[in-house]
């Protein structure tokens, strides 16, 4: 675990803050329209591949293949399997069809592929997008960041907790197999009987499709591309969420000041991704916009930046500038920035208690 501080310096430049326009959701309205067409052909363009990558991965493991020419399918598969869960949330949000009916079915069906109950998770999504950037309102839908100061305050074996949860190697590696394989197989707290049965069909349409492999391709092969192909996918899924709200600067608030606009421009980053990258990530990176209006569909998202230049005013993080996100660990309320963990030694003079090494 580290042991020295890695915050980002309060002299190094914070993003751009957006400036604020009263009529930002009536600028936003025209790019609510759903097109029917296109949603039909992004299920298409990425259903049919993966289906087609599932086969060529089951002929490759029966024919013992070598793994040069397995792991590039299975990273293409988890490609797609990324993008596979970005319709599933858009069906969430209502955004991919016009039809009620038809973004439920899909969303069920894609919830199924990517191990995620729709009715379950659009419960916490849904708090996820009302409370985001609440200081008071953590908990559903998001990444575990305590304040600066609640982590000082905190017993030794919670401040170990933390620091364990907050390293890229289980947030983002372990907790892609938690989250998809084990997490969402229960409930989320707080839910209604409709996202408890919603979990339970998930459920059982997996363990189906698990007794369909047993009687077809074997349970053997089933595993040994269902668990490197979600795993893959899940950490990309982890590390898009993890550098969209943790990130330089950013914005949280307590209750009383907490403002959903900021939330939304200061609060979300616009993570600029190179074009392959973008269309396998449904243009997500746009997350500010996203978080702006989640009822714009993803196909819409990079026209809505091109259209309206306030949107443009989002200072972008790059790839390369997205690693150092996983060195932030803690809200600081004083320097209303993410800062890394403490160094060792140093002091809390309100508290009077030393940060775990």
């Amino acid at each position: 675990m580290e042991k020295s501080s890695v915050a980002v310096s309060a002299k190094e430049p914070q993003a751009k803050k957006a400036p604020v326009w009263p009529d930002w959701y009536k600028k936003l309205a025209p790019f609510r329209r759903r097109d029917d067409r296109i949603a039909a052909w992004q299920v298409a363009n990425t259903l049919i591949p993966y289906a087609g990558l599932w086969y060529l991965l089951v002929r490759a493991i029966e024919r013992d293949a070598p793994l040069v020419l397995i792991v590039p399918l299975i990273l293409l598969a988890a490609a797609f399997l990324v993008r596979l869960f970005i319709l599933f949330h858009d069906c969430v949000h209502g955004s991919l069809f016009q039809s009620r009916r038809a973004n439920s079915f899909f969303g069920h069906l894609f919830g199924i592929l990517v191990f995620t109950s729709f009715e379950d998770w659009r419960f916490s999504h849904l708090r996820h997008h009302a409370t985001y950037a609440n200081l008071d309102s953590r908990g559903f839908g998001d990444i575990w960041t305590m304040t600066l100061k609640e982590y000082l305050a905190a017993p030794r074996r919670t401040r170990l907790l933390y620091r364990l949860y907050r390293h890229p190697l289980v947030v983002v590696g372990l907790g892609a197999l938690f989250n998809f394989i084990l997490g969402q197989r229960f409930p989320s707290r707080q839910v209604r009987r409709q996202e408890r049965a919603s979990v339970i069909f998930t459920n059982l349409a997996l363990v189906a499709i698990a007794l369909l492999a047993y009687k077809t391709i074997s349970l053997k092969t089933y595993l040994a591309i269902q668990i490197p192909v979600l795993w893959t996918a899940g950490a990309a899924g982890i590390s898009l969420f993890f550098v969209q709200h943790q990130f330089p600067g950013g914005y949280w608030a307590r209750t009383p000041e907490w403002d959903p606009l900021r939330a939304a421009l200061e609060g979300s980053s616009f993570l600029q991704l190179p074009a392959i990258l973008r269309w396998f990530s449904g243009s997500i990176g746009y997350h500010h916009i996203h978080h702006l209006n989640p009822t714009i569909p993803n196909y819409r998202l990079k026209s809505c930046f091109d259209t309206i230049p306030q949107l443009r005013a989002i200072e972008p993080l790059t790839l390369r500038q997205s690693l150092a996100c996983f060195r932030l660990k803690l809200w600081d309320e004083e320097k209303r920035q993410m800062v890394g963990f403490p160094k060792h030694g140093s002091h809390d003079a309100t508290t009077g208690l030393s940060p775990a090494t």
